[in-house]
């Protein structure tokens, strides 16, 4: 009779364990909810990067990602919204030709979109998979795999990604991805000096890369441990301000 009580609790725990297993979709809510949730969806973000100036604004399904370069020529201000890509040099609009249509955009995009993660990561366009746990720096992490339909997911559609969002925190402390632009690459990122700024949680990365293009991404956190991926650069997001067009929360 005892045998069989304890057969029936380890049953009762082992279901509990399973049943309270959260989904890759829950965990990239919380995640978002944890880094600024509704306040993203009515904030005007501006900020400097690798000096030039970005603003973004985002609401409803809309979006509008700009991007200010000071040239030779004057300010180019390049604007990427649901209309696609538009760009003005001294608020003169001029015509892009069409070979520079995606490179443009996907350069403005790809700088809003690494500012403001996880938040991109409900987008229609991006599945989610949650392949596993694992400990980094003696941290527990759930590790997201993410790819993207061809319709919506861009012209980098085919490039896959990686999150690992600490298990307590719901925080996107790493990150990984693969390439094919340009020759292909993998890279790694460490998230470091977070910050709220009126609501939203913004990082700072280190960049790391691997010159063997065959290392599956969920591999590098421990090529990271064993300091194995060459340090490339760092992400610095300066001068941020985010100003709420309504209270929300």
């Amino acid at each position: 009779m005892q045998r069989y009580f304890i057969v029936l609790i380890f049953i009762f725990f082992a279901f509990t364990e399973v049943y309270a297993q959260l989904s890759a979709q829950e965990i990239v809510d919380k995640t978002i909810e944890k880094s600024g949730g509704l306040r993203y969806d009515n904030a005007i973000v501006y900020f400097v990067f690798r000096g030039k100036q970005y603003r973004n604004k985002r609401g409803e399904g809309l979006y509008e990602l700009e991007r200010f370069t000071e040239s030779p020529k004057g300010v180019i201000h390049d604007v990427v919204s649901n209309s696609g890509l538009e760009r003005t040099i001294e608020n003169c609009l001029v015509k892009v030709v069409d070979s520079l249509v995606a490179k443009i955009s996907d350069g403005v995009n790809s700088v809003h979109y690494f500012a403001s993660l996880p938040y991109g990561l409900n987008a229609s366009a991006v599945h989610k998979k949650l392949i596993g746990e694992s400990i980094v720096n003696g941290m527990t992490y759930y590790k997201i795999k993410v790819t993207f339909d061809q319709e919506g997911g861009g012209t980098d559609f085919e490039d896959e990604f990686m999150y690992w969002i600490h298990k307590e925190n719901f925080t996107v402390d790493y990150l990984a991805y693969k390439y094919a632009v340009n020759g292909g690459g993998i890279r790694f990122r460490e998230a470091y000096k977070p910050r709220n700024v009126n609501g939203i949680r913004f990082v700072d990365y280190k960049n790391y890369k691997t010159d063997d293009l065959t290392t599956p991404l969920y591999n590098l956190d421990k090529l990271f441990e064993k300091q194995q991926l060459k340090l490339l650069s760092k992400i610095e997001l300066e001068n941020i301000y985010v100003y709420h067009e309504k209270n929300c929360c």
